[in-house]
């Protein structure tokens, strides 16, 4: 009889987990949870507006809706209720990569940097939008943003699809002169560091801002140029960040053309509608909040995913080891945020935001909230213990019997054995006679053991099914009428 449907314990794939309780949660109770909290209701704003079920099968699934239509209706004003809430609506899972104690961390930014709307001698680096014979299967031209990761394509005549151009080949011009160009700037530099982030905003000549964000890719994996730099033995791997990169590529413009060239990775921009006080715009499509979000590996986690993320960071300097307990709230993707104990932190924009994010490289603990109605303890009582297995209950059946432990057993309560064949005496004795006299000889009862030793009879296998040929089909001969 087939098992009922049963709902089975969380699994996240390639991750292991353990449940905690909140007092076993290093740093919880020092956070500042009203802040985590308005984050959440951001993420909340479009889950709760969800209807039917999603379209992946992530471990969360659809299970925040309930906890986001509650957070949706439920305005805080101080973090002694929004700790309640949390507390309240979920459970605590230390998570990290299967085999591995901790998780890592990295930060990001939104760069401020100078470019213009029109080519001129200063500012000739173009910011390309999508173009449109740029395609990836299984999705369509229209969408707001398409995958950041997997194979895409161009497009040569009607049918025929190839890979898209590199980063080489855009910068020598692949696609210039289509009317791609949103914006110009100042260096190939700047344009790197704005693909890496994933968005920018630029202050054009003539006094206004421009804000980008990142719409599509060319297909290509992310190199990262830093640990090309720590290969080549040209900087430390401890003396590593963003900061650097830049100075290095500054100080070597030609070295900065080959080394940007080793990743072939391309993303293309949008433009938009975000004032200077906004905040950038993550992949769930709400603003990013400085501190709070982070992104994640989009594959495993859900976006609106609480996340209490602990470890000791430089955020005051490059040396320093800042005590960081922090509620965070998944909202953003990136192609290199890979596993399930992964983040990119987010800071803000501007320079310093850019100093604190380009140290951070660094290991760190995750704690995973889930809802209650993904309690894994309480989906495990349920799982229903598998049947005992058949080999068992044939071996109760036929109990297995060895012939030299049961002689064994007799002569030690005293029992004959049985006496063997006549002739399997004689030739015993023969073999025996031939042989030389050994040091030390055999005891009595282990010789009679021996002898006594029925010899097990072969198993009659079944008969094999005859070979029957089929009957000889006979054909009758057909005959035409022909007029």
């Amino acid at each position: 009889m087939p098992y009922p449907q049963i709902a089975l314990p969380l699994e996240i794939s390639g991750s292991q987990y353990v449940p905690l309780a909140w007092s076993q949660v290093a740093g919880w109770s020092d956070d500042d949870h009203l802040a985590a909290y308005r984050a959440f209701r951001a993420s909340c704003r479009p889950i709760a507006a969800q209807q039917g079920d999603p379209s992946d099968t992530k471990a969360l699934g659809a299970s925040l809706r309930d906890p986001c239509r509650i957070a949706k209706g439920l305005e805080l004003s101080d973090g002694t209720r929004a700790r309640a809430f949390f507390e309240q609506h979920f459970l605590p899972l230390r998570i990290s990569r299967l085999g591995e104690a901790e998780g890592f961390v990295t930060g990001y930014y939104e760069p401020i940097i100078d470019g213009s709307r029109t080519q001129n001698e200063v500012y000739n680096v173009p910011v390309y939008r999508r173009p449109s014979n740029l395609f990836v299967r299984g999705t369509n031209q229209s969408s707001a943003g398409l995958p950041n990761k997997g194979q895409v394509y161009r497009k040569i005549g009607r049918r025929k699809l190839v890979p898209y151009y590199d980063r080489a080949e855009i910068e020598d011009g692949a696609i210039e002169g289509r009317g791609l160009e949103i914006c110009w700037l100042r260096n190939q530099t700047d344009l790197l560091f704005s693909q890496i982030q994933g968005s920018a905003r630029v202050q054009l000549d003539d006094g206004s801002t421009l804000r980008i964000n990142y719409d599509a890719h060319n297909g290509y994996p992310y190199t990262p140029v830093g640990r090309i730099l720590i290969e080549r033995n040209i900087i430390p791997k401890e003396q590593m960040s963003m900061q650097k990169i830049r100075e290095w590529m500054e100080q070597n413009p030609e070295g900065a053309d080959e080394l940007r060239r080793q990743n072939k990775s391309y993303v293309f921009f949008r433009e938009v509608q975000l004032s200077d006080k906004d905040e950038a715009v993550g992949a769930q499509g709400v603003p990013l909040t400085p501190g709070r979000s982070i992104a994640v590996d989009k594959a495993l986690h859900v976006y609106g995913t609480p996340f209490f993320i602990e470890g000791e960071l430089p955020i005051e300097s490059e040396r320093s080891k800042t005590p960081f307990h922090r509620l965070m709230i998944a909202q953003d993707t990136g192609s290199a945020i890979v596993g399930p104990a992964r983040a990119d932190l987010y800071f803000g924009a501007g320079a310093e935001a850019g100093r604190v994010s380009g140290r951070l490289r660094h290991n760190a603990r995750f704690v995973i909230l889930i809802p209650k109605s993904l309690d894994p303890v309480a989906r495990g009582r349920k799982v229903p213990v598998p049947d005992e297995r058949p080999s068992e209950k044939i071996a109760k059946l036929f109990p297995q019997i060895d012939p030299l432990k049961e002689q064994a057993k007799d002569i030690k309560n005293g029992a004959k054995p049985a006496e063997a064949a006549p002739a399997a005496a004689a030739s015993k004795d023969a073999a025996t006679a031939k042989q030389p006299p050994k040091s030390a000889a055999p005891a009595p009862a282990a010789q009679a053991l021996v002898a006594a030793t029925p010899i097990a009879k072969p198993v009659p296998l079944p008969e094999a099914r005859p070979k029957i040929a089929p009957p000889r089909e006979v054909r009758r001969p057909r005959y035409y009428r022909y007029r």
